[in-house]
């Protein structure tokens, strides 16, 4: 004759949890075996584990994440960068226009005339000097300069505005080559596209003309809303042609050069990808300083340059 189950001694059968003696449990932690109660116990990838090995585990895996990345690996940016955890190359580029701006502004004197200064008028990008007088330096210069307080305001503002996601989005290294060819961009088309005698072009526009035209190519390789991009352009492109004194080539030339960069980061192929892009963008920089080459040499006057007294200010001109 069969006897009922003890419930007493079933209960003292069970194993104690490990970290609660008192609870008789049947379960146990799939990783350790410990047995655990239910209030010990999290529900993992496979199976449940105590609270000690979940914490283990995370441990682990952020030691192995750190060391993927450091390896070169882990998550990528669209540009197939590392991702910044924030935007540095934009306040730090943000922060040289306007320190130059105030540089300028105290050589001369006038917020409003900032461009009688020494530096403003050594950087500027005007034809004869930088042509003639092989001042080349006066391509990337010239970027740096913005001539009054709503100039700089107006490129501080759209740098601020359009440059951190950029650069989040494409990564560091990526955002400043785009930055600085777009930069190129803009200047070899004042350049190569204008009479030897234009007046001086300056500012960062042509840059951030650039970065407009990387957003061009990101909405349509991501097939992302247009929207805000279509706002955005018809709003510089209304200003551009509006407001008189804007260097329409030089806003021209930075947005094509944006769009090619850009294309040439995203459309790398998967194999070899950073010197497909290296590659593409080396033959960007090659084809506009090869422009800039021949209107040089188009340019046969050479030119000498110096500051001196001009209409009671002090003025760097160009004799031919």
């Amino acid at each position: 004759m069969s006897q009922p189950p003890n419930p007493q001694y079933q209960q003292a059968a069970m194993p104690g949890c490990w970290w609660h003696p008192n609870r008789p449990t049947g379960l146990s932690c799939s990783r350790c075996e410990r047995p655990a109660c239910p209030d010990c116990l999290r529900e993992a990838a496979v199976g449940f584990q105590c609270t000690d090995c979940v914490q283990a585990g995370r441990q682990q895996d952020r030691v192995q994440q750190k060391q993927y990345r450091d390896a070169g690996y882990g998550a990528r940016t669209i540009a197939g960068a590392q991702p910044p955890s924030t935007a540095v190359a934009t306040p730090v580029l943000l922060a040289l226009n306007v320190v130059i701006f105030f540089v300028t502004v105290a050589q001369s004197g006038s917020i409003a005339n900032n461009n009688f200064s020494a530096l403003f008028q050594l950087g500027e990008l005007a034809n004869v000097p930088t042509l003639a007088g092989d001042e080349w330096w006066r391509i990337f210069t010239s970027g740096f300069l913005q001539y009054g307080l709503l100039h700089i305001a107006g490129n501080a503002f759209s740098l601020w505005f359009v440059g951190r996601p950029l650069e989040t989005a494409l990564g560091r290294v990526p955002f400043v080559a785009l930055y600085f060819v777009s930069m190129l961009g803009g200047s070899a088309a004042n350049l190569v596209f204008t009479d030897l005698d234009a007046l001086p072009v300056v500012g960062a526009s042509g840059a951030i003309f650039g970065l407009i035209g990387a957003y061009a190519v990101i909405v349509i390789r991501l097939r992302l809303n247009p929207t805000w991009l279509l706002v955005m352009l018809g709003l510089n492109v209304f200003i551009t042609f509006q407001v008189p004194g804007i260097s329409i080539l030089g806003h021209a030339g930075g947005f094509v050069a944006g769009l090619l960069v850009t294309f040439a980061l995203l459309y790398a192929p998967e194999k070899n990808r950073l010197k497909w892009q290296i590659g593409g963008i080396a033959i960007i920089v090659v084809a506009m300083v090869g422009l800039i080459v021949w209107k040089d040499a188009q340019t046969i006057s050479a030119a000498y340059c110096q500051f001196t007294s001009y209409q009671g200010q002090t003025a760097y001109l160009c004799y031919r």
